[in-house]
Order: C-alpha cells, then structure tokens, then sequence
C-alpha cells in the first residue's frame, strides 16, 4: 500500500517565507551599517599621540589634521599640517619658516622630480618647540623610557625641526628618488632608520652626502 507524505499547510509555508524575509532585512542592516562605519572613519589619524622625529614607520606618524584644524594645543601655527601640502606651499608654518635655502632645494628638486611623476609631500617640516615637546611625551609613553624614545624623537632644544633644518618628505618614492638624486641639491637623508627625513648640506653638492647616523642617538648634535 503506498504511503502518501502529507503537504506542509500553507500557513507553515508563509512562516518560513517570513523567517527568510526577516534573516535577510538583518542582513542587509549589517552589511549598510559596515559600508556606513567605512565612509565616516577618517582617512588618517589626527591624535596627537602620533608622533616621530620622521613622519613614518615604527615612530608613527607626525599629526597630519584637517585643513583649520586644532589637535589639543596644537594648530598649524606650532607646524601641524593637513594632508597632502608640497613644498610650494609655504603659507603654512611648517614650509613657509623653513630655513630658506632648504626650501630653495627643495622646491628646484621637487621640480627636477615632477618630470620624473615624481610628487614631493612634506609630512612635517619646521616645529614649534611646544610641538615638539608633545611629541617627545608621547615617544617617552610609548617605548617606555628617554632613552628609547630619543632613538626617534629629540628633544625641543636639539632638533632639527624646531630650528627649521629639517623636512620629513613623503611617499616612498619621493624618498627614494631624494636619497638617489638629493646630493645633486645639498640634500642628505640623515639617519638610516627615518628615511624620509632630509636636511641641507651643501658640501654634497661637490663630495655627496655623508655617511648617515643609525638613528638620532648616534648624531654629536643630539648630545647637548
């Protein structure tokens, strides 16, 4: 005798069609919410406990805000910078008090690289003492000890960027092709752990650029 299976009843059937509908609603909120999250997250971190001597690699970022902006006490005035400023534009602190014939080599190497679609972007140039105390702070947090921390960042009244001798340029490229070319400008990169940080020294125009420091530790200057 054969064995007829019973149909599910039709208000069984508009319960699981129901229970689909709702699964897939739940998804569609989550999958909104991500895509929601993902355009209103900043592109770049603006706390100032980024910090570094250079403006990349295992000492972090050198605050980088938006256009206007403040950081705590920090503005554009102590050299803070938005995003994306070359070194043509010196209305901001941070090119503009650089020492002038660094900003001179600057600008004609900049030029000399844009032929090659080469982009020179300053990350951090001239500081503020206060500015440069801040980031200190943070660097001393951060590795733990003084000692550490000036292996990345020195101290208001030894570095180079308060004094306005020294630029952090970016991307990766654009250091590249500095390191390649820069003698060419008097311009050296100084420490082999911070490859983006340039200063001027005009005898590489004739002998090339001097052996460079391991890191800030190693440099005479930084000992007073």
């Amino acid at each position: 005798m054969s064995r007829t299976t019973p149909s599910r009843s039709p208000s069984r059937r508009r319960a699981r069609r129901m229970f689909a509908a709702i699964v897939v609603a739940l998804l569609l909120v989550i999958a909104a919410a991500t895509v929601l999250g993902t355009l209103i997250a900043p592109a770049s971190s603006s706390s100032a406990s980024s910090f570094g001597e250079g403006a990349r690699g295992d000492a972090g970022a050198a605050p980088v805000m938006p256009d206007g902006a403040t950081i705590g006490d920090l503005s554009e005035a102590d050299g803070m910078m938005p995003d994306g400023v070359t070194v043509f534009d010196d209305e901001y602190p941070g090119v503009g008090d650089l020492d002038p014939e660094l900003l001179a080599a600057l600008r004609d190497a900049a030029t000399d690289a844009a032929t090659d679609g080469i982009g020179f972007v300053v990350n951090s140039g001239w500081r503020s003492a206060g500015y440069q105390e801040q980031l200190q702070r943070d660097a001393v947090a951060t590795y733990g000890s003084e000692a550490e921390a000036a292996r990345w960042v020195a101290s208001a009244a030894t570095s180079a960027h308060v004094s306005g001798d020294a630029v952090d340029i970016g991307d990766a490229d654009a250091d590249a092709w500095l390191a390649a070319n820069g003698a060419r400008y008097g311009l050296c990169p100084i420490y082999d752990n911070e490859p983006w940080h340039f200063e001027l020294r005009p005898e590489a125009l004739a002998q090339g650029c001097p052996t460079t420091y391991a890191d800030p530790t190693d440099d005479p200057r930084m000992q007073q």
